[in-house]
């Protein structure tokens, strides 16, 4: 390739050579990342590793991609990024193998410490004490999840937070460590055949809504696994079928751009056009690139020998990314007229030696970066294998003075097998199974010794147990469950309002004290919500605080997602608890495990308003309680019985930094209740129960709006000399972290759990809570019982509501059977 250049001055020579130094700096990076794919995939079949998935023939468009990533911008991609992470400083060779080793150190794999797949990426947002870090001056890239296309609802809202920031020109001062003045770009990645997936769709049309500033690329390589693209949509270009998004004089929309995969100088072009467009006119750019390979198929799971013809593949080797980045290195020349020397100068970038040594370079130190993490992963089994050969040791001598050979026989035999393990393939399992094993010979021995092994056991497994099971929640200072109770404050004039008013006159109290609040959903902004908990807000804060979405449960949670990452508070609306199901997987994949899977690297505290229960209609009057609980293990589900306690659990989690789901009482906001003096401040605890009414007969436990029968029920069995005690949960997660239902059972002897959930649900949950964790069993006289709505939805009217849900005669007549059971 000729470069000609009508400029004559000496400047010429030096531009070229910091050009050159560019490209091969890159040619390079493409080279070691490439063989760190390659030698990633043999440590996995070799067995060092359980599983490989690698971004190989993709390096080319990423080493592009990397130059306009700029500190402060924010990624949410797809695991094939890693040439990308590498280009912008993010992943070292050495943490990538020690990604694929699982290594539980975060020194050696700061991205999850060995807790997620191969591949799934991401920076440290968070100081070890929990608190952000300043996001401004560091590229971000959040963590990765596996299921295709879940990366793109939050891609909306990390967008959003600059457009946000522009407007909000308030938090210049008090947010600098999460914007500068909105000028941050979200860099999206994804695979061709993940486009099928709604939330592709959904955060397309989003964007283009929205206007926000996206830079999507989709890495087009042809296939979905074994799937070619013409089964995965309509057309035959991914482009094309995207065009009806794609930006004219007339209508807004996205910039749309379709650029070849392996060609270096047109992918740079690309790239700087697709920033220039985003970062300064706020305008969704994807960029399809194409012509892509995968030329070790699409993990170690699979061979792409057998689904991809042999045209296919001779193709796939002619035109792969780095070849041909190499061929047009080794055939560009830039022609210059040199003024010193009074004539054209041809110069070429490199030639086939040059090129050569790289490649030789590039190999032998992804295979010295690859031993280092290997023998790094392995020196702290290797450690503890020798502690307990050691301590097994003690135990052997001890068995052998008190005569027990049939002890020493085996422990012997574990001890032996201990030093045979092969020293290549340890692992800290086979270790304490073995250790395990001995304890379980010596049950009814008594030995010294064995206590020494028992309480060395004990430690290091408490540690492990820390390595794999720890940040599900927070832990920081701001941790939710930390916050301590502020009751509401009543006086002789208190006024009694409508449920709706206590949640509207509290948001705007909040809204006036936290200016990075922002409460969004479906029907928001204008109306101030359909049950009016909104209302005149958004006349008073304006749109960019309290704003309206589209129907799309899914972005709608991604956009609080993305914005909560980025310093701001979101409040996001889903409408009612059966919308819940359209954002489930975002919610369990995402948020419910983002703490836990970067070890409390990062965080999103998003707070989800919705509201069900108690209200007549299949889908408007779910529990569906037993499955969000499950679900959801990492994010608080709050289920407050009245509005009062549900505007409690705002002010706390606003000064908390924990992602949290309220369920609002559906047929509560027209019920009166009085409204407290000390709005925005009063606290509902999180993970403590109410004891509602105190007696000494039996204990009924129940939460939301099922608490209003319950009392009802209890109104009847006093009159008949039977003194119950309820408890409002308040919090299904966490549940009962002081115990106070163990300690009622104490005094009452007999449980009954009152739950709208179908059978099974989450009075399950509950009382596996009540009887296993707090041993609330020792404290019964006869069985616990669980009245719960039937199986199947609750049906339309008020009849189909009695006969399928928890009444008031429904528990009468089970409290009396259970009183009569003596």
């Amino acid at each position: 390739m000729k470069y000609n250049n009508n400029k004559s001055n000496d400047d010429e020579e030096s531009s070229f050579e910091s050009f050159r130094k560019t490209v091969l700096n890159d040619y390079k990076l493409a080279k070691i990342s490439r063989e760190t794919s390659v030698l990633g995939r043999k440590e996995v079949l070799n067995g060092r590793a359980k599983f490989g998935i690698f971004g190989d023939g993709k390096e080319i468009p990423q080493l592009a991609m990397a130059k306009v990533f700029k500190n402060g911008d924010f990624r949410s991609g797809y695991y094939r990024d890693q040439t990308f992470m590498m280009a912008i400083g993010a992943l070292t060779v050495r943490s990538f193998f020690s990604q694929l080793y699982a290594h539980s150190d975060l020194k050696y794999e700061p991205i999850s410490s060995g807790r997620m797949m191969t591949s799934h990426f991401g920076t440290r947002f968070l100081n070890q004490d929990g608190d952000w870090k300043n996001l401004v001056q560091q590229k971000n890239s959040t963590a990765d999840i596996s299921a295709t296309a879940a990366q793109m609802p939050k891609l909306l809202g990390l967008a959003q937070a600059s457009k946000i920031y522009k407007k909000l020109k308030n938090l210049k001062k008090t947010h600098k460590k999460f914007s500068n003045n909105g000028n941050e770009v979200a860099f999206g990645t994804i695979g061709n055949a993940s486009i099928s997936e709604g939330l592709f769709w959904e955060t397309l049309n989003a964007a283009s809504v929205l206007q926000v500033p996206i830079i999507l690329s989709i890495w087009d390589d042809g296939y979905g696994i074994s799937v070619p693209n013409k089964y995965q949509f309509s057309k035959k270009n991914i482009s094309d079928l995207l065009y009806g998004f794609h930006r004219n004089k007339k209508e807004k929309g996205i910039e749309i751009i379709r650029v070849n995969g392996y060609n270096y100088m047109d992918l740079t072009i690309t790239y700087d056009k697709a920033n220039k467009i985003a970062r300064y006119e706020h305008v969704p750019v994807i960029i399809h690139v194409t012509n892509l390979t995968q030329p070790q198929g699409h993990s170690t799971s699979s061979s792409h020998e057998r689904y991809k013809s042999k045209e296919r593949l001779k193709w796939e080797m002619e035109n792969d990314g780095i070849k041909k980045f190499r061929d047009w290195i080794l055939n560009f020349r830039f022609n210059f007229f040199n003024t010193n020397k009074k004539k054209e100068v041809v110069q070429t970038i490199a030639n086939v030696c040059f090129l050569d040594k790289i490649d030789i370079e590039a190999k032998e130190y992804v295979k010295n970066e690859q031993i280092k993490a290997w023998n790094a992963f392995q020196k702290p089994i290797h450690k503890l294998k020798n502690e307990a050969i050691s301590i097994l040791q003690k135990v052997q001598d001890s068995s052998s003075c008190l005569k027990k050979k049939w002890i020493n026989k085996y422990v012997n035999k574990y001890i032996d097998k201990l030093n045979n393990f092969n020293k290549n393939l340890s692992t800290k399992k086979s270790i304490f199974r073995i250790v395990r094993k001995i304890l379980y010979l010596l049950y009814e021995v008594e030995l010294d010794e064995k206590y020494c092994l028992i309480k060395w056991f004990n430690n290091k497994f408490r540690k492990e147990e820390e390595n794999y099971s720890s940040h599900l929640y927070s832990i920081s200072k701001k941790s939710s469950v930390k916050i301590t109770e502020v009751f509401p404050v009543y006086n002789n004039k208190t006024l009694e309002v409508d449920g709706r008013i206590v949640l509207r006159e509290n948001f705007d109290k909040l809204l006036k004290m936290y200016p990075d609040l922002l409460i969004f959903g479906e029907d928001v902004g204008k109306i101030g919500d359909v049950n009016q908990g909104l209302e005149g807000l958004q006349k008073k804060y304006g749109k960019t605080r309290i704003f309206d979405t589209g129907i799309r449960e899914s972005t709608i949670l991604g956009q609080g997602i993305g914005l909560s990452m980025r310093g701001l508070r979101p409040i996001v609306e889903i409408q009612y608890i059966d919308y819940i199901l359209y954002a489930l997987q975002i919610m369990s994949d995402d948020i419910a495990c983002l703490q836990y899977r970067t070890r409390g690297g990062q965080k999103s505290p998003v707070i989800i308003r919705t509201r069900g229960h108690r209200l007549e209609g299949i889908w408007h009057s779910g529990s569906p309680m037993g499955g969000i609980i499950n679900y959801l293990r990492g994010v608080l589900v709050l289920v407050p019985r009245n509005m009062v306690k549900a505007a409690g659990f705002y002010n706390t989690l606003l000064s908390g930094d924990d992602p949290a789901l309220v369920i609002e009482c559906l047929n509560g906001y027209r019920i009166k209740e009085k409204l407290p003096e000390n709005l925005g401040f009063f606290r509902t605890p999180i993970g403590i129960v109410e004891i509602t009414r105190k007696g000494k007969d039996i204990t009924m436990v129940t939460y939301g709006s099922t608490w209003r029968i319950v009392n009802k029920a209890a109104e009847e069995l006093y009159k008949i000399n039977i003194d119950t005690e309820i408890i409002d949960i308040q919090s299904l997660l966490p549940f009962d972290l002081q115990k106070d239902i163990a300690k009622s059972l104490q005094k009452t002897n007999r449980l009954l759990i009152i739950d709208e959930d179908v059978p099974g649900g989450a009075s399950a949950f509950i009382l596996q809570k009540i009887l296993e964790e707090q041993n609330g069993y020792y404290y019964l006289d006869c069985s616990p019982v669980t009245i719960t709505a039937k199986e199947h939805r609750p049906p339309y009217g008020s009849d189909g509501d009695y006969f399928s849900k928890p009444s008031v005669e429904n528990i009468v007549e089970k409290v009396l059977k259970m009183m009569n059971d003596n």
